[in-house]
């Protein structure tokens, strides 16, 4: 099983929740670059389940990049989430 599969049978009550902060929608992607693959995205105001993070890619000066979990398991730009509770960075 993918990482991308694991964090979505997760259940998302035990993870920290964050909220999109963005103007716009921010794209969600299977790793923590915007030239991976796209795989989805969420309106702004959403709260969503945080799984770790990690650097990846600069966006915006900003190399830190959130994994999500729930029904839309991917790796989002820290910079179009706030978190809403402690993350700690992927093992």
């Amino acid at each position: 099983m993918n990482i991308l599969s694991y964090i979505g049978h997760r259940v998302t009550a035990e993870l920290p929740q964050g909220k999109v902060v963005s103007r716009v929608t921010p794209s969600i992607r299977s790793e923590p670059t915007s030239r991976s693959t796209f795989l989805g995205g969420f309106a702004p105001g959403t709260v969503v389940p945080v799984y770790c993070k990690t650097h990846g890619q600069k966006v915006d000066g900003n190399d830190l990049w959130y994994l999500l979990g729930g029904p839309k398991p991917g790796w989002v730009a820290a910079g179009c989430v706030k978190n809403l509770a402690p993350v700690g960075y992927r093992n």
